[in-house]
């Protein structure tokens, strides 16, 4: 029976017990590896990595890390072929590693390719403990209908055989996908793309219902976090192309030219469009999404599949900070925002975008911040809770 799908609830556990984790994870460089990471530091939990780095330029000594990490290697964004050689390296190196891989109380492998590697790690440990397949996209192959998705599938459904429990981002990939495609029938956990703040919350503006004052000046639409969408950046430069001064686009964080090959021309060519930069987590997303009258929160990379099933960090980083989302109606993404976190369009184009900007007052905006930052913390804000229940369910039910 499939246990349902709801985001774990659980007290501080015994006191003094720390459960030991092995991690596997494909990215020890990328920033929401690194977030997970010191998550479960944060939570108490004694953890080890097992990772590889994706595009470093040739360097293969592995990343500068504040963990006790195991380097497995390089791979790089987009090489698949590339990618199952890493994996085969990866587990024929294992064996060398093998007593730094006994002695924990469970595994959690972050994507397919870290599960694949965990797998043949696990047949290396006595006793055995249960390992956790967390899944935070589905990757466009998986739901390709071609030969190529049709053995990936398959892959996945012998490694899934060998798994105790899931952890997803959204509910949408259990419903959408491993449900109806693989066939999955075990436990589920839903860890959504929350903040990570650490123990403690940040500073959150306070609510100030009695005095809702609309910002003068353009309105401000950010799009912030990993720039990969070329559909999204499309869309947004159109925007703001034809109402001129009414608006401005402020776009912070990490490019991915390989999938934005025209961004520095687009933005020669649209003057209120702006690349503001990278930003640090989480110190950097106060000022930006604080700065923002509204935020761009849809991914449209893969729409169809797994840009309609996500629900992405932006959702939550801009209505912990009361800025308002704008995503597409019909999609996971939005229906989450038409829950009170912003507004939807109809279909993803700049017409729809463009009369949605224009059908909206600037006391209608503020209005709507406000209701953001009236909402509680644990809305937008993981906890220690959720991240131990997540990891600690395989051993409840052992």
């Amino acid at each position: 029976m499939t246990k349902s799908l709801t985001a774990p609830a659980a007290d501080d556990g015994e006191a003094g017990h720390r459960t030991r984790l092995l991690f596997f994870g494909f990215d020890s460089s990328e920033p929401s590896h690194i977030r997970r990471i010191r998550s479960f530091l944060d939570c108490g939990l004694d953890l080890r990595a097992v990772t590889m780095r994706r595009d470093v330029d040739g360097d293969d000594d592995g990343p500068a890390v504040f963990w006790d990490n195991i380097h497995l290697g390089t791979t790089h964004h987009a090489a698949m072929g590339q990618r199952l050689c890493a994996i085969a390296r990866a587990i024929a190196t294992l064996p060398k590693h093998r007593k730094q891989l006994q002695n924990f109380d469970v595994i959690v492998a972050r994507n397919l390719d870290m599960l694949a590697i965990a797998v043949a790690a696990r047949t290396m440990i006595r006793p055995a403990p249960p390992l956790i397949y967390e899944c935070l996209d589905i990757h466009g192959l998986m739901t390709d209908q071609g030969r190529k998705g049709r053995l990936v599938r398959a892959f996945e459904r012998m490694l899934l055989k060998r798994t105790s429990a899931l952890i997803v981002s959204s509910p949408a990939f259990v419903n959408e996908y491993f449900k109806p495609v693989q066939g999955w029938a075990g436990p589920v956990t839903l860890i959504e793309n929350k903040l990570w703040l650490g123990p403690n919350s940040a500073d959150r503006p306070a609510p100030d219902t009695d005095n809702l004052q609309a910002k003068e000046g353009p309105i401000s639409i950010g799009w912030v976090g990993t720039l990969r969408c070329a559909h999204s950046l499309e869309i947004l430069a159109e925007t703001a192309r034809r109402l001129g001064d009414r608006i401005e686009i402020c776009m912070h964080g990490i490019i991915h030219r390989h999938a934005l090959p025209d961004f520095d021309a687009t933005l020669v060519k649209t003057a209120n469009l702006q690349y503001l930069g990278p930003y640090t987590y989480p110190d950097g997303l106060a000022d930006i999404y604080t700065n923002c009258d509204l935020v761009w929160s849809q991914d449209l990379w893969q729409l169809g599949t797994n840009s309609t099933w996500l629900l992405p960090n932006r959702i939550y980083e801009a209505g912990y900070y009361g800025c308002p989302s704008i995503a597409v109606a019909h999609t996971e993404t939005g229906r989450r925002v038409e829950e009170g976190l912003g507004w939807t369009i109809p279909t993803p184009s700049a017409d729809d975008l463009c009369d949605l900007i224009m059908s909206l007052d600037p006391q209608e905006i503020a209005k709507k911040s406000q209701d953001l930052l009236a909402r509680p913390n644990a809305e937008f804000q993981q906890t220690c809770a959720e991240i131990r229940a997540a990891v600690e369910q395989p051993l409840a039910s052992s």
